[in-house]
């Protein structure tokens, strides 16, 4: 990125970076822009998959036997691995479309001050460091083979008889593709979405920093965000991350549900605490503009008020306060439309919100987030009952 004070716009990208993006991309796996889609969710999900099949049919764990869970009855591995995984490979692409630019939004709209650019553009070299860092990716790796094994074996594994595991005495006993599955495919979706969260995290403190300087925002803006509702506007870029995280949930309570007898009801709270969680998760690192766009509002307010009082004084002096008009200076005048003009200009500054997302972006989100979840009501209800019930809660 050139580290200018002009309006040169900065390269940034959330995920053109790191050593895996860079294994990737020697492996031709990835091109420069993340082009060969089809090829790295593909490649990237067989990986994780197919060395399970095999191993599992090897041992006779695929399809049935004593096995009280056999592999191709495992949902929650499935929709771990053919979903949730190349999802998140596809959010990759996604992201960088519809988030990268939003930086450069800042620079177009000119709402960086001149003397705050090189603020703004270290800003946003440090980002990119962060992205590229070895250590961190070297970090969440040491992450996943510790806490996120402890974790899964601890909290999320079956304690049945499956596919991947017998229980023993002291706990259980991995089979052979159980190996597989716990120190390979395991670690390697949980560095996936890790590596997403690092950078979700990335992007929050690169807007924390941006929004420390001071931004030229404006009441009067159509987008009543003060110029700035693109950020929530583009919330919905993060929407298969949101998505994917939905489908865990929705595997692991169908696994609960199907093979442990636990009721659908009981979920009741984690389904609707993941929903909650994520649109926070989003959204809410917005809110640190919160406080310049309610210095803007309330700016723009009383300028706006001062300036509608003044024109009003002045419109009703000129047409009301001395006599009855002519009827052909009406006609012929621009003041009537500029006093409408004035009225809309001032409801604007007065809807201004205090935060860069509207009741829209919010709903989107958590519908997004939920769309894994209903299926899971065909364990309770019949399909005309869900449809059903859908139809009395959109109606």
């Amino acid at each position: 990125m050139k580290t200018t004070t002009s309006l040169e716009l900065p390269d940034f990208s959330l995920v053109l970076g790191g050593p895996l993006f860079r294994l990737f991309h020697r492996a031709y796996l990835s091109g420069d822009g993340l082009e060969l889609l089809r090829r790295r969710v593909v490649v990237i999900t067989l990986f994780a998959w197919v060395p399970l099949l095999l191993l599992s049919a090897i041992e006779g764990g695929a399809s049935g036997g004593s096995i009280r869970i056999p592999f191709l009855y495992d949902i929650e591995a499935h929709i771990r691995f053919l979903v949730a995984l190349p999802t998140l490979i596809i959010a990759e692409l996604v992201v960088h479309r519809r988030v990268s630019p939003l930086i450069g939004r800042f620079l177009e709209r000119r709402l960086i001050a001149p003397a705050d650019l090189p603020a703004f553009n270290a800003a946003v070299k440090s980002a990119l460091r962060v992205r590229n860092s070895i250590v961190a990716e070297v970090a969440l790796l040491i992450l996943v083979y510790t806490v996120g094994l402890w974790v899964w074996s601890t909290q999320l594994a079956l304690g049945s008889a499956t596919w991947y595991a017998q229980p023993n005495q002291t706990g259980f006993h991995l089979t052979l593709s159980g190996y597989w599955y716990a120190f390979v495919s395991i670690p390697f979706f949980q560095f996936i979405l890790l590596r997403w969260y690092m950078r979700l995290l990335l992007w929050f403190r690169l807007l924390w920093h941006i929004s420390r300087l001071n931004l030229r925002l404006t009441g009067a803006h159509p987008d009543r965000a003060g110029g700035i509702g693109f950020l929530g506007k583009s919330s919905f870029a993060f929407g298969p991350i949101l998505f994917a995280q939905g489908a865990l949930l929705s595997g692991l309570i169908a696994s609960r549900v199907l093979y442990e007898g636990q009721s659908l009801t009981s979920f009741k709270i984690e389904a609707g605490g993941l929903i909650a969680i994520m649109v926070l998760f989003i959204l809410g690192p917005l809110t640190v503009f919160t406080p310049q766009m309610e210095r803007a509002s309330r700016k723009s307010t009383a300028e706006y008020g001062l300036l509608a009082n003044r024109y009003v004084v002045g419109f009703e002096e000129k047409w009301i306060q001395n006599g009855e008009p002519e009827m052909e200076n009406m006609l012929g005048s621009g003041d009537f439309q500029s006093l409408t003009d004035l009225g809309t200009s001032y409801t604007a500054v007065s809807e201004m919100r205090i935060v860069p997302f509207g009741i829209n972006d919010i709903t989107r989100l958590a519908a997004v987030t939920a769309a894994p979840l209903i299926p899971l009501m065909l364990t309770t209800f019949s399909l005309e009952e869900v449809i059903g019930r859908l139809l009395k809660t959109l109606l």
